[in-house]
């Protein structure tokens, strides 16, 4: 039976991966990479997992502590054969990615983690990043384990706050 959608065989869905992958803004699970993916309902779970496999043996993507990236030679055939990908389903994977990188630029700028010590306590350590470079990097004593991920899950709420709160306190008069 044939399949339904732009994506008509394992050729279309490579070129489709490429074409996500080079344009991911930080390295993925097979998971987002099957969300990204779904824009077209000609793919599927099992196909998809099959051509990921093969790109990954061909050296197109490197897969490494469970994340997929592009490789030099993913990206030059990238280039070469996006515009083979029709517009519609580029529009769509577009729309995918931009979600997906906003998220994945999210967690590089604020991260938070919880360094445990031998007596139940624990250091967090705070981090906050922009296009420029460090922010604020900070580690403060938590004395249970459940207090320092209170204070790490609050400060990736609203790391701007904190942030404003520490540069506006060290500029007072």
């Amino acid at each position: 039976m044939p399949r339904i959608g732009f994506i008509q065989n394992d050729l279309d869905l490579k070129m489709m991966i490429l074409y996500l992958m080079d344009r991911v803004a930080a390295p993925i699970s097979f998971l987002q990479l099957l969300d990204l993916a779904m824009c077209d309902s000609g793919v599927d779970y099992f196909s998809l997992s099959q051509a990921v496999g093969h790109m990954v043996e061909t050296e197109h993507l490197s897969l490494e502590e469970g994340r997929y990236a592009i490789t030099e030679k993913g990206r030059r055939n990238s280039k070469i054969c996006e515009d083979s990908l029709p517009f519609s389903v580029r529009r769509r994977c577009d729309a995918n990615l931009s979600a997906l990188n906003q998220t994945l630029r999210r967690q590089e700028q604020v991260q938070s983690d919880i360094l445990p010590n031998q007596d139940g306590s624990c250091m967090v350590r705070l981090f906050l990043a922009d296009g420029g470079g460090v922010l604020m990097e900070a580690k403060l004593y938590a004395p249970t384990q459940e207090m320092g991920e209170k204070m790490a899950q609050r400060y990736q709420q609203e790391p701007e706050r904190l942030y404003q709160l520490i540069a506006g306190f060290l500029n007072e008069d």
